[in-house]
């Protein structure tokens, strides 16, 4: 759907998600992150940028794996510390995964997929063409309720920068394995709320398309 189609369905409230493609299931364990290899660190950063054109092949359960780990998974299990900072520990960027079989809720802590919705709620993820064919979109939502101990009019601020913690490192990951992303925040933020089934003192940070580089697309020089 291009991107005028969806401002003009927003304006009427009717950018709505597509039934789902495939069967979802209501818990997805992922198999253990791969913490060691990739790219050294400098020559990942060398080699990060954005892409806008995608392959709509699906990624496999261990690339989802590695990928919400490097996002938001848990690093040392002693202490439940993750591979992101935030404000306090506060932990409020809830990951949730829009597949063409679903949405759902990454746990970090069990590094499992739980089902929210089993629709397909990629092309309400933004308004851009692209993010109704790339095989996964990720939302960055803070759920201020865990930011008790944070002055109120810092809130936003404080989700905000622990929403470019994450997409940072999939950035990093993504260059690391040669898979294409980039972070987005035009997003018609209450239709996706309202898919969502989002409360109140949830807020829509980022959104950020993940995938195969499309064919022709020729990746950056190293």
């Amino acid at each position: 759907m291009n991107t005028l189609t969806k401002l003009a369905l927003g304006m009427i409230g009717q950018l709505k998600p597509q039934p789902a493609q495939g069967n979802a299931v209501s818990a997805l364990s992922l198999p253990p992150p791969q913490t060691h290899g990739g790219l050294p660190l400098m020559q990942a950063l060398s080699q990060r940028h954005s892409e806008r054109e995608f392959s709509p092949s699906p990624l496999g359960h261990q690339v989802l794996s590695d990928l919400l780990w490097a996002a938001a998974g848990v690093n040392r299990p002693d202490v439940e510390g993750r591979t992101t900072p935030s404000a306090m520990n506060s932990q409020e960027i809830e990951v949730y995964v829009a597949l063409p079989e679903g949405l759902y809720r990454y746990e970090s802590s069990g590094h499992v997929l739980y089902l929210i919705s089993a629709t397909d709620m990629r092309r309400v993820t933004g308004y851009q063409d692209f993010v109704d064919r790339a095989p996964l979109d990720l939302i960055f939502v803070a759920d201020h309720s865990r930011m008790t101990a944070v002055p109120a009019a810092h809130r936003e601020s404080y989700a905000s920068v622990a929403a470019g913690a994450m997409a940072q490192s999939v950035y990093l990951f993504c260059a690391s394995a040669g898979l294409g992303t980039v972070i987005r925040a035009w997003i018609d933020r209450q239709a996706l709320s309202e898919a969502m089934g989002l409360q109140a003192d949830h807020q829509i940070v980022l959104s950020q398309t993940i995938g195969r580089p499309a064919a022709g697309v020729s990746p950056p020089p190293a």
